[in-house]
């Protein structure tokens, strides 16, 4: 089969197609609509190309080691076997066969190209990338004529730590080949690639799958936002006025930054300062597959009066989704949710502008940035003595001890991760003391610990910080040397704040 020969023209519109094929799936039709805004024709693809590939990253050496395996598998059949990153960047391309190798080559299928739908249209990759999702293209479902001569099946590879997207697998093949066991394959790889990353993060807890929530947000949940006793720095509260100003001229704003920093919080304080009285709605998304049903649940609630919804992590919505919402949020923008219904305000949060999704990113009037928490230290310790009441419903103290650890760490997931620690150690007392924060807050290594290495470091540091113990009185206990027991503190990088490292005392 020529895969050069240009296919008929699809009509992207619902119904039939013309030339008698078969109306596109939705999925595929908004895919469509997504290359013509691109300004892609048919006939024009717009590979780019970056003169370097990483090949240091783990989902490289992951995905690479995968798919020599399933090389071996598929010897001598014409399929192309491709790793990407998250752009939509080939990565690396793996296929013994020849004449496969050398149309790809023709189409910029190769590594060091990015193949995703702005560049290369409707694809396999490209798909799976946009929708987060197994995708399966078919000959004409093609976007640009160039690449119907094959059928693409790809799955996306989420980091298992983090959950993002770290990139896809793809699997491509001539257009009349058999790919009825195509996506299960590229799903098996995908999978493969995923536990070997796993694997190779030194034994890292994978993150578990996202169910998603829908919760009002009441009056008092955030209290400590507006606790006069202990007013917060000027970097959130210029933040919530940002926001706050935006939100009364009937702006949608965007509050991005780090994951735990307090984006939901920031945008309903700032609401409610505006209209005490609405109702705030947050929705943070589920799994890719949960979606549908995710969306049923709350978009209803954009009908009712007084009603401020706040959609959270945008940066992992599918495309359709994005889409779709962006044509309900559109609709109720306009004010025509119903006879005497004012336009409904809404929200949304994203780690930064430019992941928010292109269909979303096009209402957004005012992006406010919410600064992470090693850069506010002075609310560090509010918040603590915060959620510490708030757990056991009432005061508890923080020792000085305890004080100089929670402001001396720099808090890499943020309020969530405060908010953790302090009620971790206010479950088991009233009085907080060093003792009672998790051992890596004392620790500056960044290097994985195996089991072993973890009980020891969190033994030492649990002994180091016992009140009034000297570092000679913890070597006794844990039948060190105390020279050992200060190079097992170089070695797990202990630092106990107030206390100098090497101190005799």
């Amino acid at each position: 089969m020529d895969h050069r020969r240009p296919a008929p023209a699809m009509d992207v519109s619902p119904g039939p197609a013309p030339g008698g094929l078969v109306a596109l799936a939705p999925r595929m039709r908004a895919s469509w609509q997504r290359s013509e805004h691109y300004g892609l024709s048919p006939e024009e693809m717009r590979p780019v190309f970056t003169g370097s590939v990483d090949t240091t990253s783990l989902l490289y050496e992951c995905g690479h080691e995968v798919l020599q395996g399933l090389r071996r598998t598929l010897a001598n059949e014409p399929v192309s076997m491709m790793i990407t990153d998250r752009d939509g960047l080939v990565l690396c391309r793996l296929c013994d066969d020849a004449s496969v190798s050398r149309s790809l080559d023709r189409v910029n299928l190769a590594p060091g190209f990015y193949f995703a739908e702005e560049n290369a249209g409707t694809n396999g990759l490209g798909l799976a990338l946009a929708d987060l999702a197994p995708s399966l293209v078919r000959s004409e479902e093609h976007y640009c004529t160039a690449l119907r001569g094959y059928t693409c099946a790809a799955v996306p590879v989420l980091d298992p730590l983090t959950g993002e997207l770290a990139g896809s697998v793809n699997l491509t093949t001539w257009s009349d080949s058999s790919s009825e066991l195509l996506l299960a394959l590229a799903q098996a790889t995908a999978g493969n690639t995923a536990a070997l990353m796993l694997a190779r993060g030194a034994g890292r807890r994978s993150r578990p799958t996202p169910r998603g929530e829908v919760f009002h947000i009441y009056a008092d949940r955030f209290p400590q936002y507006e606790d006069a006793r202990s007013p917060l720095s000027t970097a959130w509260t210029d933040a919530v006025e940002t926001a706050r100003a935006a939100q009364a001229e009937g702006r949608v704003v965007a509050a991005v930054g780090e994951p735990g920093a307090g984006k939901t919080a920031l945008i309903s304080l700032a609401r409610r300062l505006t209209e005490p009285r609405e109702r705030v709605l947050s929705a943070r998304p589920p799994a890719p597959d949960d979606i549908p049903a995710w969306l049923t649940l709350w978009t209803p609630e954009l009908d009712k009066h007084s009603t401020c919804v706040i959609v959270s992590g945008t940066q992992t919505l599918p495309a359709w989704a994005a889409t779709e919402l962006a044509q309900v949020f559109s609709r109720i923008r306009r004010g025509t949710t119903g006879p005497g219904h004012r336009p409904q305000p809404f929200a949304l949060t994203a780690a930064d502008y430019s992941a928010i999704p292109d269909a979303l990113r096009s209402l957004v009037d005012t992006v406010v940035e919410v600064p992470a928490l090693r850069s506010r230290p002075d609310d560090i310790l509010p918040l603590a003595h915060h959620f510490a009441e708030a757990h056991r419903g009432h005061a508890v103290t923080l020792t000085r001890a305890a004080e100089r650890a929670l402001t001396a760490y720099d808090w890499p997931e943020n309020v969530r991760q405060l908010r953790r620690v302090v009620r971790a150690a206010a479950s088991r007392t009233d009085v907080i003391d060093a003792h009672h924060l998790p051992a890596e807050m004392f620790t500056g290594t960044a290097r994985p610990l195996g089991r072993l290495q973890a009980l020891e470091r969190d033994e030492i540091v649990r002994c180091l910080t016992e009140p009034g113990t000297t570092v000679a009185q913890a070597a006794e206990r844990l039948s060190m040397s105390r020279a050992t027991i200060y190079r097992k503190m170089t070695q797990y990088d202990i630092k106990l704040p107030g206390r100098a490292a090497h101190s005799r005392a």
